[in-house]
């Protein structure tokens, strides 16, 4: 069993700059490759980031590359997301989530096995 709780959620500015933490329970972290994703009431969850269990390799969906980074520091069990540049449409429950039965980088949320609880995230105009 994993347990991933997302933490750094809430209100800025369009703009601004936020950066959500994840952390993980167990000893295997490193072995999980991670993701973010965002959820808006009436649409379908949409991919933002994932990064490979060493963090050597990372990918970012279309509507936040060059805003978004993911990292990860597997010494400390956390995934981040640094959220540059935010936008309204930015504004989502964002959540975390692990694979951990596959090496592969995956954008697809149904490949992922493990979810947090989500943060909320509000960009203002």
């Amino acid at each position: 069993q994993v347990q991933l709780v997302e933490s750094g959620g809430g209100l800025v500015q369009a703009g601004g700059s936020l950066r959500l933490s994840c952390a993980a329970s167990g000893r295997t972290f490193s072995s999980y490759v991670m993701g973010w994703f965002r959820l808006v009431p009436g649409k379908e969850r949409e991919f933002v980031a994932a990064i490979s269990r060493d963090g050597g390799a990372a990918s970012l969906g279309d509507s936040v590359k060059g805003r978004f980074t993911i990292s990860r520091d597997n010494a400390k069990n956390t995934v981040y997301l640094q959220m540059n540049s935010l936008k309204p449409e930015d504004t989502a429950v964002y959540y975390c989530a692990a694979r951990v039965n596959s090496a592969r980088i995956s954008g697809r949320f149904y490949e992922y096995d493990y979810w947090g609880q989500g943060t909320q995230v509000t960009v203002s105009s």
